[in-house]
């Protein structure tokens, strides 16, 4: 039996959860506790255990609102985006057998730009669509094109990064060109705000669909984690396993386009997780994806959350973008991550 899948792997991954999922509760708590109005943990809890209805404490009803109906929604979205890039991240590297893959290869986020940019600044559909269902469509109209382009995303992995590479810079050009032409200074900055990523609209309805989505995509994902793990040594030797490559690499194409677009429809456009996660992951509980993509899920989540908090705190009466937050602390991480898988002369 390989030294992965023997009980002591198992019971490292097991303590890995548990304290990932503590973590996690902590650095939820923290980001409900942060803001303009500091509220102190235990009033957190007892907020949320009033909500649950296991409590009655007395909690000042403006202290309940910001707790449960703004702080705690966003949180949570932070943690399941998280945990969604970072899981998409890991299958396109196995996919496309390239570490350098990651969530937006296949032009989906440049597509949902676009899509948000033609509802914000051209006002199309505008009453009739919402900036997260423009954002959804234009994600997979990007999608519907790369899959065109590399034969239903089934032609191999050089020719599907090729084609996200051509519809990523066919929608940028088509934001940049709006957004320039539009003359509204003001409309700019929103849109550019959004396309770095923002949890500050986020709320409960948000969260329900993105659970939802979150955990069918992992069952699905789980379910095909032997043939991620063939793929990783290449297509013919998926084939000669019995995976039938081009229908599974179909579906989780479909998958990781899916969970990335409903992402950035709700959020914007937040880079670096979804490379530098599963990489930092496969450190702890190695290459074998049953195992891999529930500790991206986590790891991702809570740097999402931690990264919210940052974004919240590092300028005064302000909130950085978190694509600036997760950019400034995944850049470093990855070097360290490069540095020590340089080969050793």
């Amino acid at each position: 039996m390989a030294p992965d899948a023997s009980e002591g792997g198992a019971g490292r991954l097991a303590l890995f959860t548990c304290l990932s999922a503590i973590v996690l509760a902590f650095a939820v708590a923290f980001a409900t506790a942060i803001g303009d109005y500091r509220i102190g943990l235990g009033t957190v809890f007892l907020s949320i255990t009033n909500e649950l209805g296991l409590t009655g404490a007395k909690v000042a009803p403006i202290e309940q609102s910001v707790v449960w109906n703004l702080r705690l929604s966003r949180a949570l979205v932070a943690a399941l985006a998280g945990a969604g890039l970072a899981m998409c991240g890991a299958i396109l590297q196995a996919l496309l057998r390239n570490p350098l893959a990651e969530p937006f290869v296949l032009g989906v986020s440049a597509g949902a730009s676009t899509g948000a940019v033609c509802v914000i600044v051209l006002g199309i559909g505008a009453g009739s669509l919402s900036l997260s269902l423009g954002a959804f469509a234009g994600a997979f109209a990007a999608f519907a094109l790369v899959a065109l382009l590399s034969n239903g995303a089934t032609s191999g992995p050089n020719h599907t990064i090729l084609a996200g590479v051509a519809a990523s810079q066919l929608f940028n050009a088509l934001t940049s060109y709006i957004v320039t032409t539009s003359g509204n200074a003001q409309q700019a900055r929103d849109v550019m705000f959004w396309l770095l990523g923002s949890f500050g609209g986020v709320r409960w309805p948000d969260f329900q669909l993105l659970l939802g989505v979150v955990v069918v995509s992992l069952v699905i994902c789980a379910w095909m984690a032997r043939s991620l793990d063939a793929f990783t040594f290449g297509d013919e030797d998926a084939a000669a396993l019995g995976v039938p490559v081009g229908r599974i690499r179909l579906i989780l194409f479909g998958v990781t386009a899916l969970l990335t677009a409903t992402i950035v429809s709700m959020v914007g456009a937040i880079g670096f997780v979804g490379l530098v996660v599963p990489h930092a992951a496969r450190y702890i509980v190695g290459p074998l994806h049953l195992r891999l993509l529930p500790a991206c899920a986590v790891v991702g989540a809570v740097f999402m959350v931690i990264a919210d908090i940052a974004s919240r705190v590092i300028a005064t009466q302000q909130t950085v973008p978190i694509g600036v937050v997760t950019a400034l602390v995944g850049v470093p991480f990855f070097a360290i991550i490069l540095y020590r898988a340089r080969p050793q002369t």
